[in-house]
């Protein structure tokens, strides 16, 4: 009789006991890391909740950056805790912070023995353990200092030309003759083509479209609960992380060798100058192969999307705001139409784009393309009256200054003159779309020149309208984007001078 009911529980009772052990070692193990090293400190760890263990929050706040309600999402939670508050995202307990002087000590603070640029797993696992995010102290300056190296204005000065070439081509190949486009998808394949011209030296051909295809599936998973179970996104990204580094890598030995024999020119691209790059010996390479190829992956996969979404919000608010658009074009057309015949944008005329700038930079602060990001602690570290214990991540986001009527007067309404010269109302470390302080974004160049190109060739060529505004939604997946791809009417226009 005993034996037949032990036969009876190992058929059934015996499953929900091993799985009943699993979670309570989950939950005991997922407490014991949420308390690091501060167990004599455990009750000034901030309030909030690190929920179930690995999950936490993460599909929750994933669901809210699909629907665009991540910052009410936050918000509730401010609400709730106050602007500093404990939760588990993406497998890893995290404090949120806010505000500009959070922002100043999450982007400048000088101990880099407490807090690294550690993105969670996720993006690590993608982009690799040597890109730029997942960098602190020595290797971090190393690395970024040579990044910074080429796309320092100085530099890219000689680019201006190249990109308007090829700004010009997609235009005249995928807009010219149109009555309506999908401008999303368009612009990604402007700032892909751009990007890989730019930053691999790869143009037109099977090699760039496989790439693509690779950076469309690592963009979609990069932000994702890190369990590699198939069918999931983060499988599906990991799949096409490998291949892409498989691809680059290759490319990146065929240019060392090229570099080697003379056959091409440090300066023709990113890894071509990464490559070439020697420290103070001469002949030692300041970075490795796989530091390399990790952040051409990094500066794609920052490019590739921020670029690309950063652009088609102008072009939505240029349709919605009949004002912002006449001085836009008013500006740009005054370029045009002093520009030789034939003749490309030149780094003086950007330095003239001062208002579409303006624009820019106040449609990053209404809709910054990425909402936020982490950093790692690497020691007990106090904030705020809360400590924040080691190996935990701190997490910022941009809409919390954005977004902030103390410090953005009627911040839901689009207005440019914020950004002049003298303005008072950009408060230190409230602005935070590039970053700030040593942490600012050494791409954001690149994407100013990128931006007014673009711009530039669209508002001079056309006018236009949203098809279907209100069957459009704002999403997140991660990056901000447009449930439709924003549709859109194109009206050519005349402009005499125009080349």
């Amino acid at each position: 009789m005993v034996h037949k009911v032990q036969q009876e529980m190992s058929a059934g009772e015996v499953f929900l006991l091993i799985l009943a052990t699993l979670l309570i070692f989950l939950f005991l193990f997922g407490c014991s890391s949420s308390s690091g090293s501060s167990r004599g400190s455990r009750k000034r760890v901030p309030p909030g909740s690190l929920g179930i263990p690995l999950i936490g929050q993460s599909l929750s706040f994933l669901r809210a950056m699909k629907k665009n309600m991540a910052e009410d999402w936050v918000q509730r939670k401010i609400n709730k805790y106050g602007p500093i508050f404990k939760l588990n995202l993406f497998g890893t307990p995290t404090v949120f912070l806010c505000g500009p002087a959070a922002n100043k000590f999450i982007f400048s603070t000088a101990d880099a023995d407490a807090l690294a640029n550690k993105p969670p797993p996720s993006i690590t696992r993608i982009l690799g353990a040597h890109n730029l995010l997942e960098l602190s102290g020595a290797d971090h300056k190393r690395v970024r200092g040579a990044l910074a190296f080429f796309l320092r204005p100085e530099m890219l000065k000689s680019y201006v030309g190249k990109i308007d070439t090829q700004v010009k081509e997609h235009v005249s190949t995928h807009w010219q003759g149109q009555t309506t486009v999908t401008v999303m998808p368009l612009l990604k394949t402007l700032v892909f083509n751009t990007i890989c011209s730019l930053i691999f030296g790869l143009e037109k051909g099977c090699q760039r479209h496989s790439l693509v295809n690779d950076f469309k599936a690592m963009m979609d998973g990069i932000w994702s609960v890190p369990l590699n179970v198939p069918f999931t996104s983060f499988s599906r990204a990991l799949r096409a992380s490998a291949s892409a580094r498989s691809a680059l890598t290759r490319l990146a030995r065929a240019k060392r060798a090229s570099c080697l024999q003379g056959l091409v020119s440090p300066h023709q691209d990113l890894i071509t100058y990464l490559l070439s790059m020697k420290g103070e010996n001469g002949k030692e390479s300041i970075l490795s192969e796989e530091e390399v190829i990790d952040n051409a992956l990094f500066v794609m996969s920052a490019g590739y999307d921020v670029s690309s979404t950063l652009i088609s919000f102008i072009i939505r608010i240029l349709a919605t705001q009949p004002d912002v658009y006449a001085n836009v074009a008013r500006e740009q057309e005054e370029i045009a139409k002093a520009k030789p015949p034939g003749d490309v944008l030149s780094w003086d005329d950007l330095s003239r784009m001062k208002y579409t700038w303006r624009v820019a930079l106040e449609t990053l602060r209404v809709h910054p393309p990425v909402f936020g990001t982490f950093r790692t602690v690497l020691r007990d570290i106090e904030y705020g009256g809360y400590v924040i214990p080691k190996g935990w991540k701190v997490f910022w986001a941009a809409h919390a200054t954005h977004m902030d009527p103390t410090i953005y007067a009627n911040p839901e309404t689009f207005e440019p003159k914020r950004f002049e010269v003298g303005q008072s109302s950009v408060v230190p470390y409230s602005f935070v779309a590039f970053g700030a302080g040593s942490r600012m974004c050494p791409g954001a160049e690149f994407a100013r020149i990128g931006t007014l190109v673009a711009i530039h060739h669209l508002v001079t060529r056309f006018t236009w309208t949203l098809s279907r505004p209100d069957q459009e939604a704002i999403t997140r997946n991660p990056t901000l984007s447009l449930s439709l791809g924003l549709p859109i009417c194109l009206q050519p226009k005349t402009l005499a001078s125009l080349n």
